[in-house]
């Protein structure tokens, strides 16, 4: 399987478990939509290998060969999810994430009894046709990170009491607790209700509104697959503006018409001019004049404790190199690499982050990328070891080598470092240098 640029190819297979029947297969190539089909041959095998480890009491859970890696996960013991990346270097957890965010996406859109208990293969093959637009969002080279960070894309609107307060208002007016507004498939603002939300529905109900084609209203059926996976509710959209959506979950009630136009244009026609400012929040994520260094190119806040998070590659609206695809793609191995490998999520006191922010800066000419900073990814257990040291003598270096990481620096590579409470930054240097702070 070969490379098709710096993003690789990626190809979802989708498989009952039971019987091994493929129910779909889904590629991308090079961050793009791809009609490339692997041969049957290929699928049973891969299908075969994992079943023949599940035979013999042991799990297969990933592979890698000199230029593919391979993760397989099965979901209650039903359906079977295979992905096969060639990008370089991709870690398993990222694969782990995406295959938890398309089995999501297909309860999302049938329902987990059509999923656990397979009465009729063809006609679920025919349902889960419903769920490709949204899978593929997954497999291409989205603007979003919550397929990987597990939290919601939000930005920051210029006036957001102002439409808080508005948004509150039309879902008292329309007699339901969740109500959001959503641009370009991020919240802008949303209810009480709406933030209560569980993962993953709420990560993937505006992830779903930002892959639809454009339309004027619609009333969707969705399930939640963490609060109601089996009873479908509503989903209600109305376009404000371009890409601007309100989007209200509900039960039977109300009725579309009773929404559009009247309500409609009676809450928000007199908020306009706070609607259009919020266009171009879409790929910026942050007001315009909104205070940051001018040698910022890109910007990851998490907030795990609320699951929202903020992401941007295009924090001024420059057009300087690298360009935004492969900015994208290195914030996102960045945040990868910290994630899996210094923080592993698996161990219940390593994963408590409470904030995080990453940021890229550009120095100098061309697209060389001088400096990675990120900050306050600090774990309960690393904050300890922190106020441990803080009766030491501040470093006389830049920075200081991770805890526990020293031993694995190489030259003229990305150095993870730590000191001073203010979380990781990572520096390139052709060499360790001599350290006189005991890190």
């Amino acid at each position: 399987m070969g490379e098709e640029g710096t993003g690789g190819t990626v190809h979802l297979l989708c498989l009952a478990a039971s019987s091994g029947v493929p129910l779909f297969c889904r590629s991308s190539r090079g961050g793009a939509s791809a009609r490339q089909q692997l041969p049957f041959s290929v699928i049973g095998s891969l299908n075969g290998v994992h079943m023949f480890g599940q035979n013999l009491e042991v799990q297969l859970s990933s592979a890698r060969t000199e230029n593919t890696t391979v993760v397989w996960k099965s979901f209650h013991d039903s359906i079977t999810l295979i992905v096969l990346s060639s990008e370089e270097g991709i870690s398993e957890l990222r694969l782990e994430r995406l295959l938890q965010m398309v089995f999501g996406a297909m309860v999302l859109l049938v329902g987990l009894e059509e999923l656990t208990n397979i009465r009729n293969v063809e006609r679920l093959k025919k349902d889960l046709r419903a769920s490709y637009c949204l899978i593929d969002s997954f497999l291409g080279d989205s603007e979003l990170i919550g397929d990987l960070t597990q939290c919601v894309d939000c930005v920051i609107p210029p006036e957001g009491s102002l439409l808080q307060e508005a948004l509150s208002g039309f879902a008292e007016a329309t007699g339901t607790a969740f109500v959001s507004l959503v641009v370009s498939g991020r919240v802008v603002a949303a209810t009480e209700g709406w933030w209560r939300l569980g993962t993953p529905e709420a990560v993937l109900l505006p992830w779903l509104v930002g892959s639809l084609p454009p339309q004027t209203a619609r009333d969707y059926p969705v399930y939640l697959p963490h609060g109601s996976p089996t009873v479908p509710h509503r989903l209600l959209t109305l376009t404000l503006l371009p890409s601007l959506e309100l989007c209200l979950l509900c039960g039977p009630s109300p009725p579309l018409s009773q929404l559009y136009p009247q309500l409609l244009e009676r809450c928000w026609q007199p908020l306009l001019d706070p609607l259009r400012a919020c266009l171009p929040l879409g790929p910026r994520a942050l007001p315009s004049g909104f205070p940051l260094h001018t040698d910022i190119l890109g910007l990851l806040l998490l907030h795990l404790e609320l699951k929202r998070c903020l992401f941007t590659v295009e924090p001024l609206g420059d057009k300087a190199e690298p360009s935004p695809e492969q900015r994208r793609r290195l914030l996102r191995n960045f945040y990868t690499l910290v994630t899996s490998t210094h923080f592993p999520p698996d161990e219940k006191t390593e994963a408590q982050l409470m904030s995080g922010t990453a940021i890229f800066e550009h120095r100098g000419s061309g697209s060389h990328i001088h400096t990675v900073q990120h900050s306050a990814l600090l774990s309960q257990g690393h904050q300890r070891r922190q106020k441990m040291r803080s009766t030491r003598p501040s470093c006389p270096e830049p920075a200081t080598w991770c805890w526990g990481l020293r031993n694995q620096a190489k030259e003229c590579v990305w150095w993870p470092c730590s000191w001073g409470f203010g979380g990781c930054c990572c520096c390139c240097l052709p060499r360790v240098p001599a350290m006189g702070c005991e890190a």
